[in-house]
């Protein structure tokens, strides 16, 4: 039985990915670094996995907490123009209203994610947020998810995963967790408030 619905933010509840990459194109050009504005490589990845695939072309004065420092300030910058995907929150509201638990478990950092609930209204419904400061490792790998069982005080069986990437639906398996993949080739929202709610099966 679902108990609770752990969702991701980024590409799941807000229309962000853009913006993240956005910020770190303007972050790397301004450190000698061009990157395409459709490159899809660092979609749903940890920014710690971004540094490492990056930092060799960056000049080496470049520290990761100084650049991790100036993306966030470009992406605060703009982040009142976040728009939450149609249907997102009311799916939050309808599960809130059949007493399915809700939390969201995240690859960004604490400004980032308390920017992106705030600026849909997403924080006066889910319990709490998992950020990538709050685990020693992002996702994929399972400790995000397992961090926010334990605060659910929930078994992982009784956690519904909601991902937008296969990096975030790879760390919801590996927590045990069931997952969903919302997306415009996959399921909706209303398909997530069925499951959730015992209306309808799940997906691999």
């Amino acid at each position: 039985m679902i108990r609770a619905v752990a969702w991701d933010i980024d590409g799941t509840l807000v229309d962000s990915e853009g913006l993240h990459h956005l910020a770190l194109v303007d972050v790397s050009s301004r450190h000698g670094v061009r990157l395409e504005l459709d490159d899809p490589r660092f979609i749903g990845v940890s920014m710690d996995q971004v540094w490492v695939a990056l930092s060799p072309l960056y000049p080496s004065e470049l520290s990761q907490s100084a650049w991790l420092e100036e993306i966030v300030a470009s992406y605060l910058r703009k982040s009142e123009l976040l728009r939450a995907f149609p249907g997102a929150l009311r799916a939050l509201e309808q599960l809130r209203e059949s007493g399915v638990r809700q939390c969201c478990v995240s690859n960004s950092v604490r400004p980032v994610v308390d920017a992106n609930l705030r600026v849909i209204g997403a924080d006066a419904i889910v319990e709490f947020s998992i950020c990538r400061d709050d685990v020693v490792h992002g996702k994929p790998d399972p400790a995000p998810y397992l961090l926010a069982c334990q605060r659910l005080d929930l078994a992982p069986a009784e956690v519904l995963v909601v991902e937008d990437s296969t990096t975030g639906m790879a760390a919801g398996r590996a927590a045990g967790c069931r997952v969903m993949r919302i997306g415009s080739d996959h399921c909706d929202f209303t398909e997530i408030v069925d499951a959730a709610t015992g209306g309808a099966g799940f997906a691999a």
